[in-house]
């Protein structure tokens, strides 16, 4: 129990680490930015950050969210990012344990997390991030127990086709950064899992545009970044989507 404990610690705090650089990535790559050069440094002064302003989430709480140099505002989603992945990097160890699922699992989290903070700032899904997700999804697929290349394809297949309906009926409201997403999302899960992200992604976007709407936050007609949904799906169902699945078919099932 205390080596769990310890080990889980440790994975948290890498992904916090890795969180450092995801957040990178989510602020560079929607402005066709190097994420290798420059070092990281304050967008508002230009000066290069010491190690003592990248510790993850330790330094945005020492610093009250402003920058050590000249005192701008660090958006809260920097420690938001950074803690949101070392909670998953723990979670999946809990999971997986040590093994290749893990190793990909981690993998497949760091594309979900910049898909989603990019979208959901954005309004954007790039493709610099969707097609090497593609790649490393059909590849996975090859060493992921219980999955296989077989229920990968149809899971991509059958994900790329429930979301391309909606974006050849109504292309302003899904759009083809969505469907290419959920041929990603459907390649990690498989079938029926790939199901499961989808129709967790559909529900959440539908309940929160109502309530949007209901609340006066959003108009008829304004988009969701979708994505966003997409991505909470693919990794509640890479965590729990065989389970959610048999449950509901249970009903069926009497």
């Amino acid at each position: 129990m205390l080596y769990t404990s310890l080990v889980m610690l440790a994975f948290a705090l890498l992904g916090a680490s890795v969180g450092s650089f995801l957040n990178l990535c989510i602020d560079r790559l929607p402005l066709d930015e190097s994420i290798l050069r420059p070092p990281s440094h304050c967008p508002t002064c230009g000066r290069r950050l010491s190690a003592l302003d990248l510790v993850p989430v330790l330094s945005y709480l020492w610093l009250h969210g402003r920058c050590r140099y000249c005192g701008a505002s660090i958006p809260l989603r920097t420690p938001m990012v950074e803690a949101m992945s070392g909670l998953i990097f723990a979670l999946l160890y809990w999971k997986f344990g040590l093994s290749a699922e893990l190793g990909m699992s981690l993998t497949y989290t760091c594309f979900l997390i910049v898909i989603f903070f990019i979208d959901l700032e954005h309004y954007l899904i790039l493709n610099k991030v969707v097609y090497p997700g593609i790649v490393v999804a059909f590849v996975f697929s090859l060493f992921w127990p219980g999955i296989g290349l077989k229920d990968s394809l149809i899971g991509g297949a059958v994900a790329f086709a429930i979301i391309l309906i909606p974006h050849l009926i109504y292309p302003p409201g899904m759009g083809l950064g969505d469907v290419r997403l959920a041929l990603m999302v459907g390649l990690m899960n498989g079938y029926p899992q790939a199901l499961v992200a989808v129709m967790l992604a559909i529900l959440g976007g539908g309940l929160l545009a109502a309530a949007a709407l209901a609340l006066g936050l959003k108009k008829r007609g304004e988009g969701l970044p979708f994505g966003t949904f997409l991505a909470v799906g693919a990794m509640v169902s890479l965590l729990w989507g065989q389970g959610i699945y048999d449950w509901y078919m249970g009903w069926f099932r009497g």
